[in-house]
């Protein structure tokens, strides 16, 4: 029972001068036998103090004040009791001399700490990180502000008001009020934990209020260029050299596998010769800072001379003249439409095309993609491995030719001689109603006729 584990006291403490009247009054609580005491701040006549009652002496106004305020304060005590045994957690005199110096109220509000971590991840810009994860995080604390705004119609919150609640109504507000897709809806979630953790962290509030939260990403198969649209791409002639520019970048990274923050700082200086004499890309990921390395296929090396005096890359000392991501996206979508190509075209189709049409549908492992793309592990590699139509055909051919036996491979005149002999024989057989009455015969034949049409079949084919 909380009655037998718990105590609170008041008392006056001595001073090292012992005669001295006026002392402070200390609170001791004990919770479980162990002990825990703090100052209220206030003073007494230790003349005017009873310690049985823990309470000042008399009926004078200054008496009744202090003795309000005790009162108060145990009130106060006792909610904070109730509210933490109520939500399961472990009550400890600590928690609640904490309590009384305020010591677990948080002092930050959800925004304004948003706001100093945005600040922070600035200041960093592009040392540690990208302008563009700067800028989803700038996104990320727009979307919680205006949600805040919607529900509570305050301009911030305490941290000690988030709980499962808020998370799952402010997910429920992005898929809805928003329009946000299910896992654009969970990445902006995902942002605003990284501020919840960061104050748990820093013993802004205690709890984790996405403790409960469950969100389930939906995955979608993105798929990459089929070898006959990018064809379609590498042949078309436009009119226009700008679209004919974003063309030439795109296939680039077709063909090189760069994300387009990577091909966007290409430098010349990072194309230089690999340890087979010919030319390498060799510099760093800007998303994980991973080495890259990747030999020049011969059509990116053709685009990449191609541009060698563009007045761009003169004066930047740029391998291509390469336009802001927005800009390269709205006319890729051009490119698509005067291509035929249905495929919604973006920059970053190229780097799942590099991996599925150019590598891994060419028998390239997918361990030596992983290294071409930078990634950390496989499993990463394996999310771009969207294996084509026509690898997938020539792999079950291959397997239909490992399947028919040797005799096929040997003389296929004769084997084709040798099905139908058998075939005519089992239809003889069958005729003569032999086997009617002999249960393992009749299995023996049936079993005969399936192996056979089965061969039959692999033949045809």
């Amino acid at each position: 029972m909380l009655e037998s584990s718990y105590g609170l006291n008041f008392y006056l403490k001595s001073p090292q001068n012992k005669n001295v009247q006026v002392r402070y009054i200390y609170l001791r609580v004990t919770v479980n036998g162990l002990p825990k005491e703090t100052s209220t701040k206030k003073k007494w006549d230790i003349r005017r103090w009873n310690q049985d009652t823990c309470r000042a002496v008399g009926t004078k106004e200054d008496a009744r004040t202090i003795n309000y305020f005790l009162d108060t304060l145990v009130t106060n005590i006792n909610r904070f009791i109730r509210d933490v045994t109520s939500q399961g957690e472990i009550l400890a005199a600590s928690k609640i001399i904490d309590f009384v110096n305020g010591n677990n109220a948080s002092k930050t509000k959800v925004l304004e700490e948003f706001e100093e971590h945005n600040k922070e991840m600035l200041a960093l810009v592009p040392v540690e990180f990208a302008e563009g994860t700067y800028k989803r995080y700038v996104t990320a604390r727009s979307h919680v502000q205006d949600f805040i705004r919607f529900k509570y119609r305050k301009d911030d919150l305490d941290f000690r008001e988030l709980n499962y609640e808020f998370i799952s109504d402010y997910a429920f507000y992005l898929k809805t009020v928003r329009k946000c897709a299910n896992n654009t809806a969970l990445k902006y979630i995902s942002n605003f934990k990284k501020i919840v953790l960061r104050a748990i962290a820093k013993e802004i509030i205690a709890k984790d209020p996405f403790k409960l939260f469950k969100g389930k990403k939906i995955k979608i198969k993105k798929y990459p260029l089929t070898r006959a649209e990018l064809t379609m791409l590498e042949d078309k002639v436009f009119d226009n050299e700008r679209l004919t520019t974003v063309r030439d970048i795109f296939v680039f990274q077709c063909y090189t596998g760069l994300a387009y923050i990577d091909v966007y700082q290409l430098k010349k200086e990072s194309i230089k010769q690999g340890i087979d004499g010919k030319l390498w890309i060799i510099s760093n990921r800007q998303k994980t800072k991973s080495n890259t390395d990747i030999p020049l296929l011969p059509k990116a090396i053709e685009i990449m001379e191609k541009y060698q005096t563009h007045p761009v890359c003169i004066e930047k000392g740029s391998v291509l003249p390469v336009r802001s991501n927005q800009k390269m996206n709205e006319y890729l979508k051009e490119v698509a439409d005067l291509c035929n190509v249905r495929s919604k075209l973006n920059t970053h189709k190229a780097r799942r095309t590099f991996a599925s049409t150019i590598t891994l549908n060419n028998g390239v492992p997918i361990h030596v993609v992983k290294e071409l793309l930078g990634h950390h592990s496989v499993r990463q590699t394996e999310e771009y491995a969207i294996t084509e139509q026509e690898s997938i055909s020539r792999e079950m051919i291959e397997l239909k030719e490992r399947l028919i036996p040797k005799e096929a491979s040997g003389d296929l005149s004769h084997f084709a001689e040798m099905l139908k002999k058998f075939g005519n024989d089992l239809e003889d057989l069958k005729g003569k109603n032999l086997f009617d009455n002999d249960k393992n015969y009749k299995q023996v034949l049936s079993d005969f006729e399936g192996r056979l049409n089965k061969l039959k079949g692999m033949f045809s084919k």
